[in-house]
């Protein structure tokens, strides 16, 4: 790799990683507020099953797919010099793709009492299925704002521009805040709803079309179902629509079979999980992102060897998780404590969210990994075989589900996902290697058994101090619990660098490198101030 384009490629990641860590923070913020306000109760499981039928017309509509099947697209007008012709098909792809979503919108909206009862048949009572009913109308309109920014952030990506598409998550949870911090006293949970429509729209649509008209967005009606282009552009993402991905059958799994658990459960299993997909997603999605542009590219130079390098890269840095989810194991009552546990928010519902929690966190890793092993295959414009393979995953392992339910209730759905996960990553991963003659396939693993043997002894070390802490600090409450937290995270900080050291991992160097110049930068700005 070239040293201005690993700059570039460092540049864009410490972007998204930014973006992701304070989406993370905010979602978590996001999730207290709704905590705090609704509790562990039939109203707060109402809101997150309302998402369902959002999120399956997002994905019939491949909206979550626009980046990964338009960039490799648009990039290639840019790199034939036809960029017009690129701009033509993004009107086209828009323009008929937003009417067919519109038209999805209406059907849902009219349909929504008899389609909420099919994705959560565990509940009967009419209250819960009146609140589902009553939100999901609220939040589906947003499924358009969704597709429509979606596509305007493909394009700046693959004019490499990643500020203004990083800012939209951080900006959609602080509308979900503000809408339920502002209306919950007069509306209830559907509050939230009410938040999420409106930072869709302006955090997801309008800010990201303003900053497409400044790469270049020329946006014209064009109803052309004849084009070349929109045919590919189907045909790339009609797996998607159809497969059920790792992300989307957890998100509708957990709540599905959540909805035979005891009332709250369906927001245990949502807390639990946001805690452990902020720690994934600070290791692997902005990674996955910042990387994807620069494999489209070398996939349509032909510069395979520089792909899989990328990939390898890229997978050893994220394994580095492992050890963090050792950390939040040994944390989870602190950590739930901490955010969760205010307001309506007993004690009672974080001991049942922290022990649902330590199941998300063993499949930590795979959640974080299947963001960068999809993006070779998806750089490469081939859809049909993850999706193939996801989707038979996930059936495969659909008694895996009922098994946990039933012999574990909500923290056996949670492992179910879990182990889900983690079969597919490996599968996905496995078939990659075959397909591209990747040799070095075999450290990427080694690195991760190597993080696995490593983690254990460092996690009972830090299991053996939080035991004693708890013996001298009260963690009944806020301060005790962070306090506890905070030693325990520096302990593992220190176990960390010592590591790495002894055993020569630059992954775990490089990891502590930039928290440290992250801290200098903010430490020397603070000074100048």
């Amino acid at each position: 790799m070239s040293a201005s384009l690993q700059k570039k490629v460092g540049l864009a990641a410490l972007v998204m990683t930014a973006s992701v860590f304070l989406s993370r923070i905010i979602g978590l913020l996001r999730e207290a507020v709704i905590a705090a306000v609704g509790g562990y109760s039939m109203e707060v499981d109402a809101y997150n099953v309302a998402f369902i039928l959002p999120e399956i017309l997002n994905h019939v509509v491949a909206s979550g797919f626009l980046s990964i099947v338009f960039i490799p697209m648009f990039t290639r007008y840019l790199v034939q010099g036809d960029e017009e012709e690129g701009w033509r098909v993004f009107s086209i792809i828009l323009t008929g793709f937003g009417s067919l979503l519109l038209l999805g919108i209406a059907v849902t909206w009219i349909w929504a009492p008899q389609l909420t009862r099919l994705i959560a048949p565990g509940r009967t009572d009419p209250q819960f299925h009146a609140l589902v009913v009553q939100m999901t109308r609220i939040v589906i309109p947003a499924q358009f704002f969704f597709f429509a920014g979606g596509m305007c952030m493909a394009v700046q990506y693959a004019k490499e521009k990643f500020l203004i598409p990083a800012l939209a998550p951080l900006f959609y949870n602080i509308g979900i805040i503000a809408g339920g911090l502002l209306l919950s006293r007069y509306c209830g949970m559907a509050a939230f709803s009410w938040g999420a429509l409106g930072g869709a729209i302006i955090s997801n649509f309008a800010l990201q079309f303003w900053a497409a008209r400044k790469v270049g967005l020329r946006l014209t009606l064009c109803f052309d179902w004849s084009h070349p282009a929109l045919r590919e552009y189907i045909l790339k993402t009609l797996p998607l629509m159809l497969g059920l991905g790792m992300a989307f059958s957890t998100e509708l799994f957990q709540r599905f079979f959540g909805s035979f658990l005891p009332d709250g459960d369906i927001g245990g299993l949502n807390w639990g999980y946001r805690i452990m997909f902020a720690l994934a997603g600070l290791f692997g999605q902005a990674i996955g992102v910042a990387i994807y542009p620069f494999i489209s590219r070398f996939v349509a130079e032909k510069n395979f060897a520089e792909v899989n390098r990328l990939l390898n890269g890229a997978l050893k840095y994220i394994a580095v998780v492992i050890a963090f989810a050792a950390l939040l194991m040994v944390l989870r009552h602190e950590i739930v404590a901490v955010i969760y546990r205010h307001g309506a928010f007993s004690d009672a519902a974080a001991g049942r969210t922290a022990h649902i929690m330590l199941f998300w966190l063993v499949g930590a890793f795979a959640f974080a990994s299947q963001t960068v092993v999809t993006r070779g295959y998806y750089a490469m414009q081939n859809t049909l075989l993850p999706a193939i393979y996801q989707t038979l995953a996930v059936v495969i392992s659909l008694p895996l589900w009922w098994v946990g339910l039933k012999l574990m209730g909500a923290a056996g759905v949670a492992l179910a996902a879990s182990l889900v996960a983690t079969l597919q990553v490996l599968w996905l991963y496995a078939l990659w290697n075959r397909r591209s003659h990747n040799r070095q396939s075999k450290a990427v693993y080694g690195f991760f058994f190597k993080m696995i043997v490593i983690s254990m002894p460092v996690g009972m070390l830090l299991e053996g101090g939080r035991r004693l802490l708890v013996t001298l600090i009260p963690t009944g409450t806020f301060w005790g619990s962070l306090l506890v937290a905070a030693v325990i995270s520096g302990f593992f900080l220190i176990l960390l660098v010592v590591t790495g050291h002894v055993f020569k991992i630059p992954e775990i160097a490089e990891t502590i490198r930039r928290l440290t110049a992250k801290l200098g930068g903010r430490r020397r700005a603070a000074q100048k101030s």
